[in-house]
């Protein structure tokens, strides 16, 4: 669990948006994806960083809802690399740390959240697969998430 000394003030945080399958297939593999397997998005990312993991279906094929933060860790190292998943997709992926966590719902979160402008259309913000969040919001999904935050703050 021996993490790079960074500045908690320094490291980012995140919101990676993806089906909760395939959230789960992160989880066993200890690997984001975001933007369906684009190297942008990962390339912002940095050793150290958070990353809560926001899953708005149960299944990326599939309009059954989930509406939960499903999995939340921290980026492991800096590489961003490809892995061949099939011989038609090669997506990029970063290694994650991942932590034992409750899945939480958003729709209590909402009214808490400062990045979410919009709080009628709230789903909006989260089209975008990846965005960067304020810590005071991260803390207030990680307080719901992980049963201690003495790593954190």
């Amino acid at each position: 669990m021996a993490m790079a000394t960074t500045n908690q003030d320094d490291r980012r945080r995140w919101i990676v948006v993806a089906s909760k399958d395939h959230v789960q297939r992160g989880l066993e593999e200890g690997i984001c994806q975001a933007s369906h397997g684009k190297d942008a998005p990962l390339r912002r990312m940095h050793q150290g960083d958070w990353a809560a993991f926001y899953s708005p279906k149960e299944r990326y094929e599939s309009l059954e809802k989930c509406r939960r933060f499903t999995a939340i860790g921290r980026i492991k190292d800096d590489p961003v690399y490809q892995a061949r998943t099939n011989k038609d997709f090669t997506p990029f992926r970063r290694n994650v740390e991942f932590y034992p966590c409750a899945e939480v719902p958003i729709e209590p979160l909402i009214p808490l959240l400062s990045f979410v402008r919009n709080k009628r259309s709230w789903g909006y913000v989260f089209r975008f697969g990846m965005i960067q969040i304020p810590r005071t919001d991260f803390l207030t999904i990680a307080s719901q998430m992980l049963p201690a935050l003495q790593e954190i703050v």
